[in-house]
């Protein structure tokens, strides 16, 4: 029965293996997900998807399987209709009042009905709308799409008019969770867990289960243990380009920004403007007047840091290979010994960037930061930062 979803889940190159597949049928025999098309979607999302990269393409061979049967012909839903009593009562108590449940045990209960259903489906020789008989749409019949009955079976209509269907004939779509597409507030989080290092520290305010089970079985009454709760440990250092040609990407590194600080409990971030100098800062608004000499930043965190410079590397050759030659002020010393600097000092190290990688090759300045970072960067997509992650780890 299934079949052509576990072949539309291998079309759409998310990979599922047999296994998977036999455990997703398995919890379907143990009832699990049958009497809910909602928890129907997410038992089958959560055995066969095994990285949160593949959720677009799960829910694209999603939709292919199971979409509406608006192209159905009558004839089709005869031979394929199959719909246990205990389904559709299931169904009816979620989505029918007492009252309408009465009406349709007082119309002869749902075998009558579904058998009433089968007999008009093999009369109707051709597309009906309106009405209180054939099976179409906008009419009062019990079946078809988008008309009025409490006591209806749904077919070929993309979304419920009242809630009351018995039986969701529906096609279902799903929010995108491509990892090529540039990164938004939704899926940052996701790829920035990929750096994770637990560790158990703070106050104990976890309740530790194992402790409690077993400090409990040897005293012989309840005897709750508590633990620190696990966090990730990962120290986080950020490096952000602000101004000029760094306007138009301003929205991204915000969200950026904002995720990371969710993420890691250990961040700390400057500005810079271009390349790194002899100064950054911690405000943009105060840039000139509060800076921070990066000889001092150097000195303050140690090399177990992971350092993340974003910018879009789009600037004069002159700004990295020569003193003299920022844009805003007199450097003495060039961007790219600074930059060294910075590689010497936390080995883990990488750049991200908001440009589009098939756009890289064209910016003389981009190649020469690639060549200082040794070719650790990466695209701001949910691709490149997953990939950046694996670098740091």
């Amino acid at each position: 029965m299934f079949q052509p979803f576990f072949d539309s889940l291998r079309q759409h190159a998310v990979p599922v293996s047999l296994r998977e597949y036999l455990g997703f049928l398995e919890a379907l025999q143990a009832g699990l997900g049958r009497f809910d098309p909602e928890g129907f979607y997410y038992l089958a999302r959560t055995t066969m998807v095994k990285d949160e990269r593949h959720i677009d393409r799960f829910d694209r061979a999603f939709a292919q399987a199971f979409k509406g049967l608006e192209a159905i012909t009558p004839e089709q839903v005869v031979r394929s209709l199959d719909l246990p009593a205990e389904w559709l009562e299931k169904l009816a108590e979620k989505h029918l009042s007492e009252e309408e449940r009465a009406r349709i045990e007082a119309l002869g209960g749902f075998e009558k009905l579904m058998e009433t259903l089968k007999k008009r489906l093999e009369e109707q020789s051709e597309r009906h709308q309106g009405g209180s008989k054939w099976i179409g749409t906008a009419g009062t019949s019990p079946f078809g799409a988008y008309g009025y009955n409490p006591e209806g079976v749904r077919i070929g209509q993309k979304e419920g008019r009242h809630g009351r269907a018995v039986k969701v004939w529906d096609k279902r779509e799903f929010r995108n969770f491509d990892d090529t597409v540039e990164l938004g507030t939704r899926n940052i989080k996701v790829a920035l867990k990929r750096l994770r290092r637990w560790a158990r520290d703070g106050a104990e305010e976890e309740l530790d289960m194992d402790g409690t089970i077993r400090a409990t079985a040897e005293q012989g009454w309840l005897d709750v243990k508590t633990r620190p709760e696990r966090r990730n440990a990962v120290k986080v250092l950020l490096f952000l380009d602000v101004g000029g040609s760094m306007d138009a990407h301003v929205q991204v590194v915000q969200e950026l920004f904002s995720a990371a600080r969710a993420e890691f409990k250990h961040l700390e971030h400057y500005y810079f403007h271009n390349c790194l100098y002899e100064f950054v800062w911690r405000d943009n608004a105060r840039r000139w007047s509060e800076r921070t000499p990066t000889w001092e930043v150097l000195r303050t965190y140690g090399a177990g840091y992971k350092c993340i410079f974003v910018g879009d590397a789009a600037m004069s050759p002159y700004e990295i290979a020569y003193a003299g030659g920022a844009n805003e002020h007199w450097n003495e010393e060039s961007g790219a010994t600074w930059l060294n600097r910075v590689r010497e000092t936390w080995p883990d190290t990488l750049w991200i960037n908001p440009t589009p990688e098939r756009f890289w090759n064209h910016t003389q300045s981009i190649a020469m930061i690639r060549e200082l970072f040794e070719e650790r960067m990466v695209p701001m997509t949910l691709d490149g930062l997953s990939r950046g992650m694996q670098m740091l780890r």
